[in-house]
């Protein structure tokens, strides 16, 4: 690895540098604990203590042993712990000042500060996860919803890992029946080997589900961009407060209250959504500002994922036809509570009685993964953008294999383009990879995981 050195004893804060009951900072490599007991005080003699053992120790400066803190030392030998070498983990206090000094007690001990992703790395150079399961673990970090917390978690507990397993199973047995032909004659073989396209078809069309699982991936990871759009004093303020359940936007009978855009992240049935409050579109404003805001509110609406346009159940009028009719936009007809009145296509909805919000968030559900093509919330779902690539690689290679074997080309091209899928699938999960690749997948990385 380019920026990596595996052999040095490395620390890091592996909580976050903020005031807290407790703070951890994992260090990791060979000789650590040898390191950490001559800043270890009292009679404890971590050196003789079995792995997985929880000491509480007193943590000294070894410059001029000055107590550092009273801590609980956690103790991995090697082949135990995450990284699958000798570590530890040293809970101590979480004041800052506390922390601060048990880093520096860290270096004056010879450890480096960790890289980005180093523990990781070392996890998965000391064979304890493969490289899908290691970018599940920044995946779950960065999970915005609950859903996207789950399907991470899959793939952390070795979900892909198992599939691609099978799958490559299946396209070595096809790649030893064309080398066995390959390597005999007919007359050697004594048999007829018959290629399996049955197999083929099948390992094409799971490979194939994977990858395309990945828009559901980065929706449920990512998240999508919801605009609340319409006249002046429709209710989106109060819709806007109801999605978050807060008094976050100003809720007022005069028009025009919401001057700029307002935003804030909720989840809407475990999609995370990026939710903009707009100003309500009107064709005369005596405000300059609100001017802005409804040109703002415009080009918001240009970039939405999913348009929520309301209009007051009491002034139908001055419908936008043109927004009702974008494809994105799902039309709400607000405030039936006060004049109740059936228009088509659009969702009823009451705001302060809470009449239509589930019909509502189900809309906006329907709407954002209505074309992904993944229906089943437990399937396999990626969201890793060099996992689709590998994915696809082995997918055409293997329909190029496919085709060379129709078109009845000599088998020595049909092998070429399956072993092209099982290297494919081998960068996927790491038996198969580069330094450059390694630095850049967990250079992705917080410091300390």
């Amino acid at each position: 690895m380019n920026q990596y050195n595996t052999e040095d004893c490395i620390f890091a804060l592996a909580t976050a540098w903020a005031k807290s009951a407790i703070a951890v900072v994992r260090v990791s490599g060979k000789g650590c604990i040898a390191h950490l007991a001559k800043a270890v005080g009292g009679k404890t003699d971590i050196l003789s203590k079995p792995s997985n053992t929880a000491l509480y120790c007193r943590l000294v400066s070894p410059k001029d042993g000055h107590l550092v803190d009273d801590v609980v030392l956690t103790i991995y030998r090697d082949g135990h712990g995450y990284t699958g070498e000798d570590a530890a983990e040293i809970s101590c206090h979480g004041g800052l000042q506390v922390v601060r000094e048990v880093l520096d007690t860290m270096g004056e001990l010879g450890f480096r500060q960790a890289l980005p992703g180093e523990f990781s790395l070392r996890a998965f150079l000391h064979g304890k996860m493969d490289l899908t399961r290691a970018e599940a673990v920044n995946e779950l970090i960065n999970a915005q919803g609950s859903q996207g917390r789950a399907m991470a978690l899959r793939r952390l507990n070795g979900d892909l890992w198992r599939r691609i397993g099978h799958i490559k199973t299946t396209i070595v047995e096809m790649m030893g029946i064309i080398e066995v032909q390959l390597d005999y004659s007919e007359d050697e073989i004594g048999e007829d080997l018959t290629f399996p396209m049955d197999k083929l078809d099948s390992a094409i069309e799971e490979l194939g589900a994977i990858r395309d699982s990945y828009n559901t991936g980065r929706l449920y990871s990512q998240g999508a961009k919801v605009v609340l759009a319409g006249p002046s004093n429709a209710g989106k303020s109060s819709l806007f407060n109801l999605f978050l359940k807060e008094d976050r936007s100003i809720v007022s009978a005069q028009k025009g209250t919401t001057r700029d855009y307002i935003e804030s992240l909720c989840s809407i049935e475990g999609i995370p959504i990026r939710l903009y409050d707009t100003a309500g579109f009107r064709s005369l404003s005596e405000s300059e500002i609100e001017e802005e805001g409804i040109r703002r509110s415009h080009s918001l609406v240009d970039g939405a994922d999913v348009i929520i346009y309301m209009v007051d159940s009491s002034d139908i009028q001055a419908i936008d036809e043109n927004m009702v009719a974008d494809s994105r936009c799902i039309p709400v007809l607000n405030k039936v509570d006060i004049a109740d009145k059936d228009m088509s296509g659009f969702i009823k909805l009451s705001v302060t009685t809470g009449y239509g919000f589930s019909e509502l968030c189900a809309k906006i559900k329907e709407k954002l993964t209505s074309d992904l093509g993944v229906s089943d919330e437990s399937a396999l779902v990626i969201e890793n953008a060099r996992q689709r690539e590998n994915l696809s690689r082995a997918a055409s290679s293997l329909s190029a294999a496919k085709l060379a074997i129709r078109e009845d080309l000599p088998l020595d091209i049909v092998s070429m383009d399956i072993q092209e899928a099982l290297e494919a699938l081998g960068e996927l999960t790491g038996e198969v990879t580069t330094d450059d690749i390694l630095d850049r997948i967990f250079g992705s990385f917080c410091v300390g995981k």
